[in-house]
Parts: structure tokens; C-alpha cells; sequence
């Protein structure tokens, strides 16, 4: 197992790939398709996840005008809202650690997300610490 810094990264590289693998499929089953790129980085007690192409073709073309940049965002708003307990579960169940916040936003000019989930324990500095 490669360690530099003392992590071991194969873990914690693990646990940001499931994660990311976990929110495709969660995204896929909700919306019908998934992000076309995600990548989950652990950076002491708070997760970040960043999806790229995640705007639905309909989305692009309501996001060449500024009340469709809106509505878009809106929609997506709401959208997290209904379902942040599931995102929290995701993340609950594959680090073990109770999530104590998260928040998310997209951009309508990327056509990127970003979730970002703080939990209790310093998660990269546990996974540094198994040996």
C-alpha cells in the first residue's frame, strides 16, 4: 500500500471513488442520466464532490437566457432540498461519519456541481492514521 504523508491513499482513494460511483448511480435513478465526470476529494473533515457535465439538454438551451439560468437553478435548488437526506445517507454510509452540514451549488455557466459535506471527525486524518 503506497503512503506519502503518511496516508494511506489507497483507502482514502477508495472511499472518494465509492462515494463518486454512489452519486452517479444515486443521479442516474433520480434524473434519468448521470454527470458525465464526478471526483470526491476527503480533505480533513469535509468531503467535496465535483460533477461535471450534470445540465440536461433541455438545461443548456434554458440557460442561454437569464430567466432560464434562474429557473434552472431553482429547479436544481429544490431538487437538493428534497433529497440532501439521501446525499448525507451516501456519505454517512460509506465514511462511517455522521454528516453535520452540506451544500451544494451549480453553475449555469460550467454546467459543474459541487456538493460539499462536513462531518464529524477529521476523515483524512483517521484514514492517516490506520496503519
Amino acid at each position: 500500500m503506497k503512503k506519502i504523508g503518511g496516508i494511506m491513499l489507497n483507502q482514502k482513494k477508495k472511499i472518494e471513488a465509492e462515494i463518486s460511483a454512489a452519486f452517479i448511480k444515486f443521479q442516474r435513478d433520480l434524473i434519468g442520466r448521470g454527470p458525465q465526470e464526478v471526483k470526491t476529494y476527503i480533505i480533513n473533515d469535509m468531503l467535496i464532490t465535483r460533477f461535471k457535465g450534470v445540465l440536461t439538454v433541455e438545461e443548456k438551451h434554458l440557460v442561454s437566457q437569464d430567466s432560464g439560468k434562474k429557473l434552472v437553478k431553482k429547479m436544481r435548488s429544490l431538487l437538493r432540498e428534497m433529497y440532501s437526506q439521501d446525499y448525507e445517507k451516501i456519505v454517512e454510509d460509506l465514511t462511517g461519519c455522521k454528516v453535520l452540514s452540506s451544500h451544494s451549488d451549480i453553475s449555469t455557466k460550467t454546467g459543474e456541481r459541487i456538493e460539499v459535506f462536513i462531518v464529524d471527525k477529521d476523515l483524512e486524518k483517521y484514514l492517516e492514521n490506520l496503519k
